[in-house]
């Protein structure tokens, strides 16, 4: 029988919303004693626990057809591969977000990345930071560290830094500020997929079919409310991502039901909206799954 293996961060920032997404998706899993291999037991899914940037390099050697990483490690390691060809992106999954910038010693006085020309770049992604620099016609030394990359220029080994930020604490901590963003980046669903059986690609579709009812749903609200029938036009277009919702005579009334998914979020601002138009008895919920 086919399976498939998916990679996913056994430890870190993204190790447990990875685990979350597969689990809303109806997998569960067996875990094996030293728990880096996960056996799938309603699914023929299996899950692989390894380090976030051996996701991508498992995925070009072939040991499993998917893998959840930040799209920064991706890139890098496809840059350094040159597989970019090779793995294709298949979904965003809305966590772990976060940028990678250029930060200077807040004594610098560069006022953008074109300055940076000539200058020693320290950072821990240098195949990504080199392919953006030269994005912008910027040809810089690169500084390969391994980590505390925010240390480089106050010990003198680098004028500026290529790093992930998330709040810029650390970048403050460290007297540094910063100067561009020159990537951005969430978890992904990764996979290399060309050249799998049709059996594998049938357990695919299907496993994406469920991540996409999942990403839709957590996206999604559930609208229920009264209105009068002359306001139900007025009432759709306040909808947020809604065209055609469901609408109930309701017995002994001249007033309707309506019933409504909203694909995007929904704010006190529409409530109050909704009520201004007439509409009453408004309920919000959330939406467990979806299957289109």
């Amino acid at each position: 029988m086919s399976r498939l293996r998916v990679a996913i961060q056994k430890s870190g920032r993204l190790s447990e919303r990875s685990q979350e997404v597969l689990k809303s998706c109806g997998l569960k899993f067996a875990r094996s004693k030293d728990k880096l291999f996960w056996y799938g037991q309603d699914f023929p899914v299996d899950l692989l626990l390894v380090r976030d940037d051996d996701i991508p390099r498992l995925l070009l050697d072939g040991v499993c057809e998917l893998g959840i990483v930040g799209e920064n490690i991706a890139m890098e390691v496809m840059l350094e591969r040159d597989g970019r060809d090779q793995l294709h992106c298949l979904r965003k999954l809305g966590f772990g977000h976060c940028r990678l910038s250029i930060a200077v010693p807040e004594e610098r006085g560069c006022a953008s990345i074109s300055e940076l020309q000539g200058m020693r770049i320290a950072t821990s992604y240098p195949e990504l930071t080199r392919h953006l620099l030269k994005e912008q016609n910027v040809q810089a030394t690169i500084v390969e560290l391994s980590g505390s990359v925010e240390i480089a220029p106050g010990l003198g080994t680098a004028d500026a830094i290529s790093d992930l930020v998330s709040t810029g604490t650390t970048l403050r901590a460290n007297h540094l500020r910063e100067l561009d963003v020159l990537f951005r980046s969430e978890a992904a669903l990764y996979g290399r997929i060309d050249g799998i059986s049709a059996a594998k690609r049938e357990l695919l579709d299907r496993l994406l079919a469920r991540l996409e009812g999942v990403m839709q749903a957590a996206e999604s609200k559930y609208v229920m409310l009264h209105a009068p029938r002359e306001a139900l036009q007025k009432i759709t277009e306040l909808l947020p991502g809604v065209e055609h919702p469901s609408v109930m005579p309701l017995e002994g009334s001249d007033r309707i039901a309506v019933h409504a998914v909203c694909g995007e979020k929904v704010f006190w601002e529409h409530l109050e909206a909704l009520k201004a138009a007439g509409a009453s008895a408004i309920l919000v919920l959330p939406v467990e799954k979806m299957l289109a």
